[in-house]
């Protein structure tokens, strides 16, 4: 992982020009992007235009549910668990909703409601900071709107992690197999390594495989995948009937991720 300044220079001189108009080295280093983003997909591969979750948060209020369904998602992708606070790795997680929601903050606002739990992930955002600062294109965007990691790109330089809103990335400080022994529960998944970033990937391995995100699965209908531009889908449909929230829409990042009371 180790990189000196003027090779990280040079890196960073290629995605300055990337942003302001592209040249073909740059083309290359898009191709390759979406080169690791890629697995071999089944013939009944779940596709879309735009993926997204709608969380209902009638269905998923406590702390220990959430809980549940982040364990799914960590075993899914081999997420070490980690005691000291400051080093720990989440890609999803519980979160009271007056601080997920501080601009709902309301002093006649339901206690019921404040002091609710949601569930908190990668927003997948429509137009993501994250993607704009990596000067490597570690992340991207693609097509579907899955905004993913290569952690083979990622040099460590955390500017993904200033520039996200949403506090969804995470760094390995350490190696991951000597802080969790027994972290590789799914050896399907690739293990990470120290001085990388890592998030959600809304389980782009399993719709490859024609197969729902983890969390999904294990939210006993609290969370509903589909494709945002599919007008016939379950989410649009879910949005249709029920007043939603994102998560600090003012920023203009568009996240994929809504929420409904009920």
């Amino acid at each position: 992982m180790s990189i000196n300044r003027r090779e990280f220079l040079k890196i960073a001189g290629i995605s300055t020009v990337l942003g302001i108009g592209g040249i073909t080295a740059g083309a290359g280093l898009r191709k390759n992007a979406v080169e690791a983003s890629s697995v071999m997909r089944r013939p009944d591969a779940l596709t879309g235009k735009r993926w997204a979750i709608v969380v209902n948060l009638s269905k998923l209020k406590d702390e220990e549910t959430i809980k549940r369904i982040a364990e799914a998602c960590h075993r899914e992708h081999n997420v070490p668990h980690i005691d000291y606070k400051n080093h720990e790795i989440k890609w999803l997680w519980p979160e009271k909703f007056e601080h997920a929601f501080p601009e709902q903050e309301d002093e006649y606002l339901a206690e019921e409601i404040k002091h609710s739990y949601v569930p908190l992930l990668c927003n997948h955002c429509d137009n993501p900071p994250c993607v704009r600062v990596c000067p490597t294109q570690a992340t991207f965007k693609r097509a579907d709107g899955i905004v993913m990691m290569d952690m083979h790109r990622c040099i460590g330089c955390r500017f993904c992690m200033a520039a996200c809103p949403y506090g969804a990335r995470s760094f390995n400080y350490k190696d991951p197999r000597k802080l969790d022994p027994k972290v590789e529960k799914n050896p399907e998944f690739p293990l990470r390594m120290k001085g990388v970033v890592e998030k959600c990937t809304l389980c782009y391995e399993r719709l490859a495989n024609g197969l729902e995100p983890a969390c999904v699965k294990e939210s006993n209908g609290g969370l509903i995948f589909g494709d945002l531009d599919d007008p016939h889908s379950e989410v649009r449909k879910v949005l249709e009937e029920h007043y939603s929230i994102r998560r600090k829409p003012e920023l203009g990042t568009k996240p994929s991720v809504y929420y409904i009371l009920g």
